[in-house]
């Protein structure tokens, strides 16, 4: 039997505006009827929404939040004057432990401060990391940090490996996913030192994971991997590469299909599988804080109603699953398979810079 899951919804995240997240709750309620959702933001806006869908109205609640996190807004500014906002409410819900997951379309580097402060990171975690699912040949990959963190010690790299690997068990359903590290090379010798530490440690770890090594940007598309581990500054150069090749793709193929009347005429019948073709090929659909004592659970921007609704297939999956205790049983057993490996590198002791992703 599926256990009644509370949902907080920030409802004035995203470029959108309400309508589509409303809609989009409305998507997931019909698809997960045991979910209560808790929807955060202006009631006089929100009000008439809901009551265009019944069957949610009749599982949610309104919460108002009078002030909203622009997407131009700094986390620093958030976490000193945002404390009205609907993002701010959604997060603290979780952390109160009155909701189970919380889900955002709003600004990525406040959510991020946000739920840092509210809800602190998971026993054994330095830090958390921000993972998205992305598109490859074999199907989907984890891959992580994608804008958390911007720069990282071996330690950390292990972290994320830990929390990756548990995801893609939750959302694959693979006992033993495979796990690599990006690296500008696929050879042991490549590489700063950080990188190769990492390896180290998880080669003679004893997760429940199959350690690949190292792998290189091409080999993300290749599906090499089910887990891809690096930090938050060059996973989120690869995100936006990808994103805007992508669109690129996409971009050509309409404009070779538009150069003759016939192609004209191609096009308006394959305007859908274009869209299609768009979303397939776009890895940022959205995203998970992963190493936090609570879930959160980040929407695109841009995000519409079905791709909200699917953030939530993706909230609930991770409520039910018990992703924390997973994450935080790994954790422990690192600690044991990394001990004995000697003086810290570099970065261990070095300042550590922390940026989220815009």
């Amino acid at each position: 039997m599926v256990r009644e899951l509370t949902l907080a919804i920030d409802a004035m995240g995203g470029d959108a505006g309400p309508e589509a997240i409303i809609r989009g709750a409305a998507i997931a309620r019909r698809r997960h009827p045991k979910v209560h959702f808790l929807i955060f933001g202006d009631e006089a806006v929100l009000k008439p929404l809901l009551a265009k869908h019944r069957a949610l109205a009749a599982h949610a609640e309104i919460r108002h939040a009078a002030d909203v996190v622009r997407m131009t807004e700094k986390p620093s500014q958030v976490i000193r004057r945002g404390r009205n906002s609907s993002l701010w409410h959604t997060i603290d819900t979780v952390a109160q432990g009155n909701a189970d997951v919380a889900v955002s379309a709003g600004n990525t580097g406040a959510l991020m401060a946000v739920s840092r402060y509210c809800i602190g990171a998971a026993e054994g975690i330095s830090r958390p990391a921000i993972a998205v699912l992305w598109p490859t040949i074999r199907g989907q990959s984890v891959v992580l940090d994608v804008g958390a963190n911007a720069g990282c010690d071996a330690e950390q790299l292990v972290d994320f490996a830990v929390m990756g690997e548990a995801f893609a068990r939750t959302i694959f359903g693979i006992e033993r996913p495979t796990v690599g590290i990006l690296n500008i090379g696929e050879e042991e010798i490549k590489g700063v030192e950080t990188v190769k530490r990492a390896a180290q440690i998880l080669r003679d770890s004893e997760l429940p994971m199959e350690f690949h090594g190292f792998v290189e940007g091409n080999d993300i598309g290749a599906g090499v991997v089910d887990v891809v581990v690096t930090d938050g500054f060059t996973g989120n150069i690869a995100l936006k590469t990808a994103e805007g090749t992508a669109r690129l793709v996409v971009h050509y193929l309409r404009q070779s299909l538009t150069r003759s009347f016939f192609g004209r005429i191609g096009a308006l019948f394959a305007r859908g599988a274009l869209r299609a073709l768009a979303r397939k090929l776009d890895p940022r659909s959205g995203g998970v804080f992963l190493g936090l004592n609570g879930l959160v659970v980040k929407c695109h921007g841009g995000t519409d109603a079905h791709g909200f609704a699917s953030a939530v297939d993706l909230a609930v999956e991770m409520a039910e699953s018990d992703m924390i205790a997973r994450i935080t049983a790994d954790r422990s057993g690192i600690k044991l398979g990394a001990a004995g490996h000697g003086e810290p590198d570099a970065a261990h002791t070095a300042p550590k810079i922390q940026a989220a992703a815009s």
